[in-house]
This record gives C-alpha cells, sequence and structure tokens, in this order.
C-alpha cells in the first residue's frame, strides 16, 4: 500500500505539472498578449515593453513557466490584474461556496440515485425501469445551462417559488442563509449527477445479484430484502467510490457553468470573468485549485476503494 501511494503521489504531481503547462501555453496565446489585455487597446509600445519587464513576460517561455512553477511550490499565486487583491485571497473567498454547492448537490445526487437504481433492479424491465431509463439518458445529455434555464423559467418566472439568481453576499453562513435562492444551483448541479449515479448504481446491482454469494445466502433461506439491501446493496456501493473521485471534474465543470448561470459567486463563476477580462494570474490559480482538488479526489477514491473493499489489495499481489 506505501508503494502504491507513493505511485500515486508522483503520477498526481506530474499531472499538475502538465495540466498547468497547458493552461500556461494556452492563456499566453491570448491575441496582442496579456500586456495588451490589460493595458487596453490603445496602450502604445513602450507601456507594453515596460509591462512585461514589470511581470517578466519578455523572458522565454519556460522560463517564465519555471519561475511560476516555483511560485506555486511556496504557494504564492500572484497578483489579479482586474481585482484590487490577491488572487489567494480571492480563491479563499470563491473557493468555500463552491464546495458548499458541489458538496450539497452531490450529496443530493447521492440520495436520489441510489435509491433508484435500487428500485430499477427490483421492477426491472418493467415500466417504472423504462421509464426512469428514459429519463436518465435525458438528463444526461442535457446540458447544464439548459437544465438550469428551463428550472428559472418555470420555478422561478412561472411559479415565483424560487430566486433567479443564487445566494449573494460574501461568507458561507450567507448563502446558507439563503437556502430559496441554493436550491435551483443545486437541481441543476444534481441533475447531471443523479443520471449517470442512478445508471452506475442499476449495472452494479444487476451485476452484484449474479454474484456467488448472493445465490448462497438465498439458498440459505435469507428473505429476499435481506439478500437485497444487505448483502446486495452493501457490496454494489464499493464501485460508487470510483465513481464519485471520476466524476469529480465533470461536476467541477458542471459547477462552473451552473454558477454561470445563477450568478453564483464561486469559483466558476471567477473563472469566467477572468477568462473575459484575460486575468491571466487569477485564471491560472484558479485551474491549479481545481486540477489539485481533481487529482485529490481521485487519488482519496482509490485509497478508500482499497479500505472499504478488502479484496482490493495495491501492490504487486
Amino acid at each position: 500500500m506505501t508503494g502504491f501511494i507513493i505511485r500515486r503521489l508522483l503520477q498526481a504531481i506530474l499531472v499538475v505539472i502538465g495540466v498547468m503547462f497547458v493552461m500556461f501555453i494556452l492563456v499566453h496565446l491570448v491575441p496582442g498578449g496579456e500586456a495588451r489585455a490589460v493595458l487596453g487597446p490603445r496602450a502604445n509600445e513602450f507601456e507594453i515593453r515596460i509591462f512585461d519587464r514589470e511581470h517578466y513576460l519578455d523572458l522565454p517561455i519556460w522560463d517564465q513557466f519555471f519561475r511560476y512553477m516555483w511560485s506555486l511550490a511556496r504557494l504564492q499565486l500572484g497578483q489579479a490584474t482586474t481585482y484590487n487583491q490577491s488572487v489567494a485571497s480571492l480563491i479563499a473567498l470563491r473557493l468555500p461556496r463552491t464546495l458548499i454547492l458541489v458538496g450539497i448537490a452531490t450529496l443530493f445526487a447521492l440520495i436520489v440515485a441510489i435509491p433508484l437504481g435500487v428500485f430499477q433492479v427490483v421492477r426491472r424491465n418493467k415500466p417504472e425501469d423504462y421509464v426512469i431509463t428514459g429519463l436518465a439518458f435525458i438528463g444526461y445529455s442535457a446540458p447544464a445551462f439548459l437544465i438550469g434555464i428551463l428550472l428559472i423559467l418555470f420555478l422561478a418566472v412561472d411559479i415565483h417559488l424560487f430566486s433567479v439568481e443564487g445566494p449573494q453576499g460574501g461568507g458561507v453562513l450567507i448563502a446558507l442563509q439563503q437556502p430559496r435562492a441554493l436550491v435551483l444551483p443545486v437541481l441543476t448541479l444534481a441533475a447531471l449527477t443523479v443520471a449517470s449515479f442512478s445508471r452506475f448504481m442499476r449495472s452494479s446491482m444487476m451485476e452484484t445479484m449474479t454474484e456467488d454469494f448472493i445465490r448462497t445466502a438465498r439458498a440459505k433461506g435469507a428473505a429476499p430484502r435481506r439478500v437485497l439491501y444487505v448483502h446486495a446493496l452493501r457490496n454494489a456501493l464499493i464501485p460508487i467510490i470510483t465513481l464519485l473521485g471520476l466524476s469529480l471534474p465533470a461536476i467541477v465543470s458542471g459547477a462552473v457553468i451552473t454558477e454561470s448561470v445563477f450568478n453564483y459567486p464561486g469559483m466558476g463563476l471567477l473563472a469566467v470573468d477572468a477568462a473575459f477580462r484575460v486575468d491571466v494570474p487569477t485564471l491560472l490559480g484558479v485551474t491549479f485549485v481545481i486540477t489539485l482538488a481533481t487529482v485529490a479526489g481521485n487519488f482519496l477514491a482509490d485509497i478508500l476503494y482499497a479500505v472499504v473493499d478488502p479484496r482490493v489489495r495495491y501492490g504487486r499481489g
């Protein structure tokens, strides 16, 4: 297990470096350069050269990347060019709000998807199974912005049941104190994961029901409910842990779109604003934090998978 953890840590470091390198190259391919984007179209060549010299943009690209990665290693994310504060302080303000949104949406998706998957196994090949499967395919294929706009039109504009935009204000407590404004963003983000989680849960339960230990439990006279909810469900939930880690990038990307639709001041909206304003330090800082969270989620899923399932052993054996 120790060797596996070390290998995964090294792989995670390489993934983070690779992602940041690609992102670093992309943001420096902005037409006119970062200086032109920050100073505006009326900036003259002298002002642009001064800006490039102050921000080391006159150095070779590999030298710039090395300097930036060294600053990241010291947890220095730089100064936002369009905000009057550091990138670290911006992320510290926005990250908890995104964690609240993603956490509540993921928990809600699990609470809904797991019973749905079990219900489909109980009623497999019945009309209920076909209806839920069709709805799952629709939810899985529908983009986040479309789901969010439809929810706004029906539940906020027509019925006036919820707020048109997400919770506004400074801290996390303010967001939690506005539950009506938090409902639609949570539903939009959860709709993207309920469909995939329920389909995965159905497949996992169907596969588990064919295992030998299920037939043994039935042969010993165990009640059908005990076989389903004690023996089968407990083992079918194990792959969900891996699915959570693998689904984290999709959930985070869905949060970017959801926060933009509902004007929810989290990491996603910060990334979109930074992209529109060509705020390179902020965009790189947000990318770094999201990449780090994604890699950490996958790493944690691998570790938990080995902990909850004694049959899994990482190593040479």
